[in-house]
């Protein structure tokens, strides 16, 4: 996998995930899943947009629940082509909702997979309608677990904890935490 950090690449199509993937839990295996079978389908790269350190660490000092290179192994894993890491710090902060879709644009997406939640730029001003009328998204919905409870880093942090690392681990898609 090749990693660019904070640089979009010349690309001359792909599929592109984009999200924090802190944990890299079962729910974002699921949109890595996806990334790759639409990838194969399509004959095209994929590509994975990420954040370091995760938004929420940033702004809630939420726990990390994967390190960027534990983060970046577990992506491979799933045979990703790219991986582009934004540093996200007050200058990231900044770029325009619109700086972010010229980025995106160099790597000429045929299809964008993102979270329901969806949001970029200065302000959270950008949002899955303005993605929309750049590209072809898709909206991936939250995965749940058996009970109905939705699979996320902020639901695995509170199991954390409670330490419930058994249950944790088993949204994190891991046999058990180290």
């Amino acid at each position: 996998m090749k990693i660019s950090y904070g640089e979009f690449p010349i690309l001359a199509e792909c599929v592109l995930a984009i999200g924090a993937f802190d944990g890299v839990h079962i729910g974002h295996q699921n949109v890595l899943e996806k990334l790759k079978y639409q990838g194969n389908k399509l004959g095209i790269e994929t590509v994975v947009c990420t954040f370091d350190p995760p938004p929420r660490h940033y702004f809630q000092n939420a726990l990390i629940l994967t390190q960027l290179e534990d983060k970046l192994a577990r992506i491979h894993s799933f045979g990703i082509n790219h991986c582009i890491v934004e540093q996200f710090n007050m200058i990231y902060l900044q770029k325009s909702a619109n700086a972010f879709i010229k980025d995106i644009k160099q790597l000429n997406p045929k299809l964008i997979i993102v979270g329901e939640d969806f949001r970029f730029g200065r302000n959270r001003l950008g949002d899955i309608p303005l993605l929309q009328s750049h590209f072809l998204v898709e909206t991936i919905y939250p995965v749940c677990c058996k009970e109905g409870k939705v699979i996320s880093s902020t639901r695995i942090r509170k199991l954390l904890s409670k330490g419930d690392r058994k249950l944790a681990a088993a949204f994190l898609g891991l046999d058990k935490l180290v």
